[in-house]
Formats: structure tokens, sequence, C-alpha cells
């Protein structure tokens, strides 16, 4: 039986012709030949499966070639050229330094370099994998390096040229090995396939290509492998079957689906790729590189940047028509940002859908709604009752709006939610009832309904507030403070704004010291929202519920006095809110306690600790005549 040879030796290059994707160079070493200025080290560097060992050898070859074309390529008929094929040429000395890299080995061929050839011109010595040279090796090989004999040629290869020492590299030509493109790969494999009488698609072999990451050596590896999987004839479907790679038209679909702005396809359709056993990660990765090639297939310049078939170009330009560059800029920026955080998300598979809706909302605003959100009930808001009108005798219009119905929300548009505590500078209108907004005068004559049978039946026109009366505000006026975005009352110089004479609702429901307890954190977190200090002020003590509903707060210094004494109407207004109590008032006590046994707030504070600690402060201060408050 015929011992089978892969494809990367059976088709390696034999001459400077041959080598693919990698012109640049050979065309630099076939001048140097032809023009006898040949150096006397050469380093190839690069990544894996590009050509630096063959290219290597085909150098050592055509050096010692004794009918040299005028191509600077080897004849092969020579006796140089096949005692090189027959690997017997004593001229060639080949050192692999991963498994030699002492110093021993290397002394060992300074000591060979000594002997020059016996036929040919020139002794070639090809250490591949130089970097795992050890140091003292390294150093070792200094200055044969540097000035060889004449006959000696060395080429180093290695993958990692930052492992080497810059004394070496400073006495080396250096040649940078390139990726080799997906365009040569896949013709150099349709080459090999016509050779080995295999019937490839175009694309199939596109894919490989893709694959192999510009590497033909492993290029060659997977075609070996899909030769044997699929026989003499390869399709693109056996290629992204047995190589494991997402099919592009997943791509295709899943972008028209986002282009509609259809969610629940988009989703089903990325939900099938996972239970094919795709990794998210791999699939966000592969839409990101759709959405680069859809933006550059839109300009007819930029379209060679495509490393695709001729059969996906035409897809692509024909999907990219329907594409605006705007969404595909954005939608490039959404997936790149997934493919970031894709690592230290927790629930991976929630974060791709958020991107795909996410692209979806961005391609189609307008598109269908995947849910409707229903209104949420309000459920500890008071409902306002309007008055509503006589049918026979329409009632007046006051003068201030005092029965407004509130907007319904309509049919299929979700409700705006509505917050447990209202802010404090925008006040909800249903914290007060109707009630607080008719003067006294009104409701002492105006009588109340008390069941739904008479709110039904017509009520009395409310007469219009005279000057004396207190007019309505939108805000609340407790203890002498307007609260922000209230209406200044026209006499505001000359009135009375005591607690006594506040204009509140009569609702007086009774609560107990547990559930004054139970809100006052929550009170504390919603009133101190970016104060920690006023926080802590109100948390650091449990507020006392005395008689007639007068809520207690000590504290430890007129700081914290001030600090709760600013937001008093927005305390006020939550207790009053969530106790459903609007005779609740709030009283500030300063501690009797020594100042010891608390901690300095003050600068007198601190001064007196400080004094404590060390008695000649204070004797310094009185010398100088010094002051403590800054």
């Amino acid at each position: 039986m015929e011992n089978f040879i892969v494809s990367a030796r059976k088709y390696r290059p034999a001459s400077f012709a041959t080598v693919v994707g990698q012109s640049s160079i050979t065309n630099t070493l076939k001048n140097a030949i032809r023009n006898q200025q040949i150096a006397q080290a050469f380093l190839f560097t690069g990544p894996r499966g590009v050509g630096k060992t063959t290219c290597a050898r085909i150098m050592a070859k055509t050096i010692n070639c004794q009918n040299l074309s005028a191509e600077g390529e080897a004849c092969n008929i020579c006796e140089s050229c096949i005692s090189f094929g027959h690997s017997s040429s004593f001229n060639i000395y080949e050192l692999d330094a991963a498994s030699n890299n002492s110093v021993d080995d290397i002394r060992n061929l300074v000591d060979q370099v000594r002997i020059p050839p016996q036929t040919g011109k020139y002794k070639v010595y090809i250490i591949d994998e130089v970097h795992m040279l050890s140091q003292a090796a390294f150093n070792a090989f200094l200055k044969t390096l540097e000035e060889p004999p004449p006959y000696a040629k060395f080429i180093l290869a290695t993958t990692e040229k930052h492992k080497i020492l810059p004394t070496i590299l400073s006495r080396c030509q250096i040649f940078d090995f390139r990726r080799i493109s997906v365009e040569d790969i896949a013709q150099h494999l349709a080459f090999v396939a016509e050779s080995e009488h295999v019937e490839a698609e175009m694309d199939a072999l596109h894919v490989i290509a893709q694959k192999a990451d510009g590497g033909l050596r492993d290029a060659l590896s997977m075609f070996d492998q899909l030769v044997s999987y699929a026989g003499n004839k390869l399709t693109y479907k056996q290629v992204i079957e047995n190589l494991n790679v997402l099919d592009h038209d997943y791509y295709f679909r899943i972008t028209d689906f986002i282009l509609q702005g259809n969610i629940s396809q988009t989703l089903l359709t990325a939900n099938e790729i996972i239970e094919n056993g795709f990794d998210g990660q791999h699939f966000i990765t592969g839409l990101g590189q759709h959405f680069r090639n859809l933006l550059v297939s839109q300009d007819k310049e930029t379209i060679q940047l495509m490393e695709t078939s001729a059969n996906i170009r035409n897809l692509y330009l024909r999907q990219s028509s329907a594409c605006n560059g705007a969404f595909l800029l954005k939608a490039l920026e959404i997936s790149n940002q997934c493919d970031l955080n894709y690592k230290i998300s927790n629930n991976k598979r929630l974060h791709v859908e958020i991107a795909l809706m996410q692209l979806c909302r961005l391609a189609n605003p307008d598109g269908p709604q995947p849910m409707v959100i229903a209104p949420r009930p309000i459920a500890q808001q008071p409902p306002v009752k309007p008055i509503s009108p006589s049918p026979v005798t329409p009632a007046p219009e006051p003068a201030t709006e005092t029965t407004t119905k509130p907007a319904q929300p309509t049919a299929g548009i979700a409700a705006e939610p509505v917050s447990n505590y209202a802010d404090a500078q925008q006040p909800a209108p249903s914290i007060i009832p109707p009630q607080a907004i008719i003067p006294e005068d009104s409701q002492k004559s105006a009588p109340q309904p008390t069941s739904s049978v008479e709110m039904d039946k017509p009520q009395p026109a409310i007469p219009a507030p005279t000057q004396s009366a207190r007019p309505s505000y939108s805000g609340i006026n407790i203890g002498g403070l307007m609260k922000p975005g209230s209406v200044a009352e026209p006499n505001a110089g000359n009135a009375d704004t005591s607690d006594e004479e506040e204009v509140l609702p009569s609702d007086r429901e009774t609560f107990t010291q547990a559930d004054l307890e139970r809100i006052w954190e929550p009170m504390a977190s919603s009133v101190s929202k970016d104060l920690a200090n006023l926080y802590h002020s109100l948390i650091c003590r449990t507020p006392v519920l005395a008689d007639d509903f007068k809520i207690v707060v000590t504290v430890d210094n007129k700081i914290q006095d001030a600090d709760i004494f600013t937001k008093r109407p927005e305390i006020l207004g939550y207790l009053r809110k969530e106790l459903k109590n609007w005779g609740i008032t709030l009283e500030i006590v300063i501690s009797d306690r020594p100042v010891e046994s608390r901690k300095p707030y003050t600068d007198q504070d601190k001064f007196d600790v400080m004094a404590a600690q060390n008695p000649a402060v204070k004797t310094l201060k009185s010398q100088l005549n010094l002051d403590i408050e800054m």
C-alpha cells in the first residue's frame, strides 16, 4: 500500500515562483542572488504556516545551483539541486532550535562552520525556531554570526521575533512574512483540488481559507481532512458542517428580520443558532463582521476589502442596498459593545438578545411592538372625585381649577408609572384632595356629599373666593417655607405663615409608633438622595410620636438641625401622605447630652475635643487671641 503524503508536504513550493502570497520577499531574494549581493545572515519571521522554512530551503538550494536561470531560479537538474531534492546535500545543515537549544549544540555548529564546502559555493545553516535558544547559546553564536567565513550563510526562522536578542537582530537582514490572503489561499486550494481530482465548490474553499486565518499549511491540513470526510466532491454544506462554521445564510436572514424590526423572528433565529451548538460570542462576532461587509460593499472603492467568493459578494451587494449607512455604523457599535461585555455578563444569552432587540429598534423604531405594558394600578393614591355640575343650571366655573379630571390613558399606549412618593420639586396633584383648595368659608357653608347617591345629585355652586380668603397653591406652605415650584402669595410680606394657619386637608387617620418607624427609613432615603449627612442625621435616632400627632426628632447639634429644617416641607409632605394624616407636625430637639459623649460636628465641638486631649492648645488660643469659627 502506497504511503499517503499530506498536501502540505506534497505540494510544498520548490521554487520562488511557487511560493504563495510572499511575492515581495521572493523578488528581493531572487534579485540578491542574481546580483551576487547575498548577506551573511537572514532572519525570516512571521506567523505559522506562511512559508518561512520553505523560503529558507529554496534560498539554500538556489545559491548553490550550478545552472542558475535568468529569473534567479534553480535549475533542478544539476548535481547540487538533485542532492538537495533527495535530502542528501552536505552543504545544507538544518537545526531545530526547539530541541537543540543548548550551548553545546551551538558550539558543534560553530565547529562545522570551519569546514569549507566540498561541492558548491556555500554552506547554508538553517536554524528553525531560533527564539528557543538559551541565553548562553545566543552568546556563543554571536561572534560566528557577525564574522562568518565567506562561504557560510545563516538563515534563522522564528515566529516570535521579540524573544531574540537585539545583538542577534542587528547582525541579520530581517524579512517579515505576512499572513496569506484568503483569495490566495483559495486559489492555491483550487489548484490542489484540481491536481487531486477533487470537485470542490469555490464557496467551500473560501470557507477553508477564512478558517485558516492566513496560514496555508493549516488550510491544506483542513483540506485533507474534508476530502477524507466528503470524498471527491466537496460542497459548501459539508465544509460548514465539518468545520463547525456558522452558515452565512443565518446572518443574511437575521439581518433581514432586523431591518423589518421583527423582534420575535430575530430571537427565534438566534435561538436556532445557539441550539445548533454555536457560542453566543462567536455569533455576535460574526454578526459584526457581517455588518462590516455590508458597509464596505456600499462603496465601489471599498468592495475589494471583502474576502469572500463572488457568489457571496453578490448577496452582500443586494442586501447592502436596503441598509442605511448610519444604521450600519450604529449596528457595528452595538455588536462590538456586546462582544466586549460578553465575558463579564452573568446571563450571556440575555446579553445577546438585548443587543438584537436594540438592533431591531434601531432599524425600525415604528415596527411592531413585542408586548404592551398594561397601566400600573394606583393603589395608594386617594381617588379624586370631581364635583359633577347640575344638569339643569350649570354652576359658574370657579376662578381656580379645583375639579380637574385626571387624564385617562389612551387605549394601546402604556400609562406613565406612578411612583409611591412624588418628588418634592413637582408635587403630584392627587396628594392634596379637592377640599384643600376650597376656602374655609365655603367649607362651612357648602354641604359635603356622604354617599354615592348624594354625589349624583346636583351640587350647589361654590362661590368665588373673596379678597380675604387664602388663595390656592400648587405647593404646601409649611412652617413658613414655601415648597419649590409653588406660586407666590400676593401679600406674602404681611401674611402670617405659621403652622397654625395652614390650609390643609381634614384627613387625620390614626397611626402608631410602629407605623412611623416603618416609613421613616424610606422617607430618609427619599428626601436625602444626594445628601449623605442628612440621611445619617435622620436615621441615627428613632423618632418619637407624641400627643396630637407630633413627631419629635432628636439631633446632636445645630448643624443637623439646620439640615433637617431645610428639608422640613418634603419630610412633612411624605409623612402626611404615607400616614394619611394631614395634622402631623414636626419638632426638632437638640440633645442635651455632654459634648464628650457625641461626635464633634461644629468647630467649637472639635476645639473642645482637641483641648481635652492637649490642654496646650487652649493656652495657645488664649495667648494668641485666636478665633475658633472660620
